[in-house]
């Protein structure tokens, strides 16, 4: 049985523990963080991403820490996917929800570009997400709200026309509360869904194994960077309500 008391006094010591290689997959593709110390400490780094001509780069200024978890610091697949609606999406007047928003960077993406945005997450990454909204001031179009997987949505929530998720699939025992979550969200075949996720271990098949039971998915062919970052082993997919 699960000692949960020890699991967060480990997380404690090194947030990335869950995210190092334990060996256990023959593919070469387990190691997710190298080894390293947790050192990722109440830092503040600069991302830009290209957008159309006649709209200007947008930059974000985004703080990490590691402390609260891995979702303190940024990710491949989200910047993947901020990169993505940036040059790809027109969100003015859009409510977007983001789910495992972590540091809050693709919703702060999407509140950049227009959208009225929750993002979301659990309770120790709420901080640094309302800190990260402040830091480039949108705390007009981005709201913070705790969301745990597979608990019931809350009610304040507006129903948004497009779901954003990346990097979501790392952790095997919430595959099923996520894709409860995502079902829950798309009743009646909207809202739109973009996932983004990179392979890191043979336990994601079983994520996409309880995925298919309620969506169907296609791989964003649109991306001008699929290339590069396929490379990486990240993919940026559609998902759709069966």
């Amino acid at each position: 049985m699960l000692d949960l008391a020890l699991e967060e006094k480990l997380d404690e010591l090194d947030p990335l523990r869950h995210l190092r290689d334990d060996g256990s997959d023959q593919e070469g593709t387990s190691t997710i963080v190298p080894l390293q110390p947790p050192s990722v400490r109440n830092k503040t780094i600069e991302l830009g991403f290209p957008a159309p001509p006649e709209v200007a780069q947008v930059t974000i200024k985004l703080a990490v820490d590691a402390s609260p978890g891995c979702g303190g610091i940024a990710w491949p697949a989200g910047e993947v996917l901020s990169s993505y609606i940036t040059r790809r999406q027109s969100l003015e007047g859009k409510t977007v929800l983001e789910l495992g928003s972590g540091t809050g960077l693709v919703g702060i993406v999407a509140g950049k570009l227009g959208a009225r945005v929750w993002i979301t997450d659990q309770a120790p990454l709420l901080g640094i997400m309302e800190q990260n909204v402040s830091l480039n001031n949108l705390e007009s179009h981005v709201s913070v709200a705790e969301l745990n997987w597979g608990e019931p949505i809350p009610s304040e929530f507006s129903k948004p026309d497009l779901i954003l998720a990346a990097d979501c699939v790392y952790f095997e025992p919430a595959f099923p509360l996520l894709v409860k979550t995502l079902a829950d969200l798309v009743q009646d075949g909207t809202p739109k869904i973009l996932f983004c996720y990179k392979k890191r271990r043979k336990a994601d098949r079983r994520f996409f194994t309880l995925l298919k039971k309620e969506f169907t998915w296609e791989e964003v062919s649109d991306d001008p960077q699929r290339a590069v970052y396929s490379r990486e082993a990240i993919t940026l997919l559609r998902l759709f309500r069966k």
